[in-house]
């Protein structure tokens, strides 16, 4: 993978911040009084491996003037090292912009984990690349990796246009472009035709696809079989042999990668990856791990992949840091992974849980 040389920024994403408020002690949220509330999204979680690990992020994103919930994301993303571009948009009153707030529990054992969607009036949905300086950004300053979620891509017509942009222009200042396809039926529902050529815009100019099986039937077009109860043995053959078409469709995608679950309680799921890259295939088999909180567990493993690929790595070390990632984001109550150093997501990997000392 070839990465521009002398960027300022590691990695960049486009993204609408907001809150998650979880539950104390793994409570539901219908009978919960207490709630500890983080910093989100998508896209600055996949961020937070590399700021964690020292690396130079940018989140380019917009916020609510005055408002307390921005200045408590302002805060956190200063704290995780990630630093923003974004306009201060004035509210409007009562009824206009705000951030969202994203209200989720962890589950226990056989009781799943729910998340309920609070984003009416989100300022991010407004977001326009004429909001950004993209010729000092991308141009003087420099970027490594842009990396894109298909969540942001299809919240609002205007968050499609400046996805497609972004890209383009992205790539015209030779940084990479990653791109997950994140598939969420509530967002497409009604503008199917239209995301569906956007996505495949984006997935052009994509040097980097992330999607399971389904995220690439229902946001590309690939036809394949149904993507559920299926073995993760069968995942795996079914993921390559989808990825071959992907191949002949996107020639300038250089690496497609996807994680592998199978649930077996809320604190107990099988993990594994895969990754093509450099023509060949690299797979993590399905290991059994421990889970505090799954949300953020796809996020750290893109984290993680996109580290390995900053570094300099081999693919194969590229997915067992991802995979590694993935399972330190699994652990936290966070949503994304922070890890104190590279050790400690190698020893994850290793499976070496022993007292640092």
């Amino acid at each position: 993978m070839n990465l521009r040389n002398s960027a300022k920024y590691s990695l960049a994403c486009l993204t609408s911040m907001g809150v998650r408020i979880t539950p104390a002690g793994r409570m539901a949220v219908q009978n919960s009084s207490q709630f500890y509330m983080q910093a989100t999204s998508a896209e600055t979680n996949v961020l937070n491996v590399a700021s964690s690990l020292g690396r130079e992020c940018l989140a380019l994103t917009k916020f609510v003037e005055g408002s307390p919930v921005a200045a408590f994301i302002k805060s956190q993303l200063r704290a995780r090292g990630i630093t923003y571009e974004g306009k201060d948009v004035p509210q409007g009153g009562p009824w206009g912009y705000r951030h969202q707030f994203n209200i989720a529990d962890s589950g226990f054992g056989l009781r799943a984990p729910r998340v309920w969607n609070d984003r009416a009036g989100e300022v991010g949905r407004t977001l326009s690349i004429e909001d950004f300086d993209i010729e000092r950004i991308f141009g003087e300053e420099g970027v490594s990796i842009l990396h894109l979620s298909g969540l942001i891509a299809a919240m609002s017509e205007e968050t499609t246009e400046c996805c497609v942009a972004l890209a383009k222009a992205a790539k015209q200042y030779g940084t990479v472009v990653s791109f997950d396809l994140n598939y969420r039926a509530t967002f497409w529902k009604g503008r199917e035709a239209e995301l569906s050529n956007a996505f495949h815009e984006i997935a052009s100019v994509a040097d980097i696809l992330i999607g399971n099986e389904e995220d690439f039937q229902l946001c590309l077009g690939f036809k394949g079989p149904e993507a559920g109860g299926k073995e993760l043995s069968d995942k795996i053959e079914s993921f390559k042999g989808m990825i071959e078409e992907v191949r002949k469709k996107y020639p300038n995608a250089k690496a497609c990668a996807t994680t592998l679950r199978q649930v077996i309680s809320a604190n107990s799921h099988l993990w594994g990856a895969i990754l093509w890259a450099d023509g060949r295939w690299y797979v993590e088999e399905p290991r059994e791990i421990e889970v505090l909180d799954r949300i953020g567990g796809g996020d750290g493993f893109s984290g993680g992949l996109l580290y390995g690929v900053l570094s300099g790595w081999e693919p194969e070390k590229w997915l067992q840091f991802g995979w590694a990632s993935g399972v330190l984001a699994a652990s936290s109550i966070n949503d994304y992974a922070e890890p104190a150093d590279e050790k400690q997501v190698w020893d994850i990997y290793k499976g070496n849980a022993r007292v640092q000392r």
